[in-house]
């Protein structure tokens, strides 16, 4: 496994790390999520990532059980979890003062944890002045509730901003954002956030890597019923493949399947590969319902090693999607 330093931090985490959005609680219960997490952990991998949102807490509960079975040393651990969307209560979503210690007293209940040690405002909070969330995530730090904390899908201007109010009040400054970052989705984590990386040290554990199933190809001749996008609970995902966008989504993802037999891996390998190469990527989230696709993630690591410039240029090639700015992420 390889490990790398969150941004500017001492701290390091598996360059691939596991993930719990949709298949804890949903697909997966206690047995299957702890053959899941062995696995990845026996290769190596030690961040591990969840959220208070996810099946309404019970991906945390079940990520709990499973770390206590497993009795894991805590120090060989990277946990995380993210506060926004905590119930439906009049306080239990966004990122009011109570609802971060709220939310963050609840989560680690369910983890049976007494710290994570990264947690993420899970999104921006416009009824909620920067300020005050910023104050409340560095007493979670300072306290002892958490190690880091971050962004999810925050813009460049308002980590900027939040950087710039922790600075003036001498408070701790976010860490590390976790964007969705893919093939398809590239604009934001290499361009937008380009000056973030030099001036806060900002780093980054991307979600998505595999653009909801889009890049692993299962999609490339239909959607079989029995997918993720085949089920009307995800029906709003199902709508990413209509349409003109959704025609470049599906050429994208057959022509990546093509390099990928050319490379002698799967399509999904070369997507998490892709992901890997980014320099700015600490850590890229992979999720699985069984040991057999962790095994199959893990092996993008070796693919990683054969992607040449030329190579990632026949990517930007047929993707045709290559930010403008910075003109070469590369070689920043």
């Amino acid at each position: 496994m390889e490990y790398r330093h969150l941004g500017r931090s001492g701290l390091r985490v598996s360059a691939l790390g596991f993930g719990s959005w949709i298949t804890f609680g949903d697909q997966l219960g206690e047995d299957a999520a702890y053959q899941c997490m062995k696995t990845a952990y026996d290769a190596g991998v030690n961040f591990f990532d969840n959220a208070e949102a996810y099946a309404m807490g019970e991906a945390e509960t079940i990520m709990g059980k499973v770390l206590k079975r497993a009795g894991w040393a805590r120090s060989d651990l990277v946990v995380s979890t993210k506060v926004f969307w905590g119930g439906a209560g009049p306080n239990d979503r966004g990122l009011s003062r109570k609802h971060v210690f709220e939310g963050m007293y609840a989560s680690l209940d369910r983890l049976d944890l007494d710290y994570v040690d990264l947690v993420y405002c899970h999104r921006p909070d416009l009824h909620t002045p920067i300020e005050e969330t910023v104050r409340a995530m560095s007493d979670v730090v300072t306290s002892g509730m958490a190690f880091y904390w971050g962004t999810s899908e925050w813009s460049a201007e308002q980590i900027r901003h939040a950087a710039e109010i922790a600075a003036r009040e001498h408070l701790v400054a976010p860490t590390m954002e976790q964007p969705q970052y893919n093939l398809l989705v590239r604009e934001r984590v290499e361009s937008e956030y380009a000056p973030l990386y030099r001036d806060l040290g900002l780093g980054t554990t991307v979600w998505s890597p595999l653009a909801s199933g889009i890049l692993s190809g299962k999609y490339n001749d239909g959607i079989p019923p029995d997918s993720r996008l085949g089920h009307e609970r995800y029906a709003w995902l199902r709508r990413t493949l209509e349409g003109e966008e959704g025609a470049w989504r599906l050429r994208v993802a057959r022509d990546l399947a093509a390099l990928a037999s050319e490379l002698g891996c799967t399509p999904s390998q070369l997507a998490l590969a892709w992901c890997l190469k980014n320099p700015q990527v600490s850590s890229v989230i992979t999720g699985a319902s069984r040991p057999a696709q962790v095994v199959e993630n893990l092996a993008a690591l070796a693919v990683a090693a054969q992607l040449t410039p030329e190579v990632m240029d026949r990517i930007d090639a047929f993707a045709g999607n290559r930010p403008a700015e910075p003109k070469d992420w590369r070689t920043m």
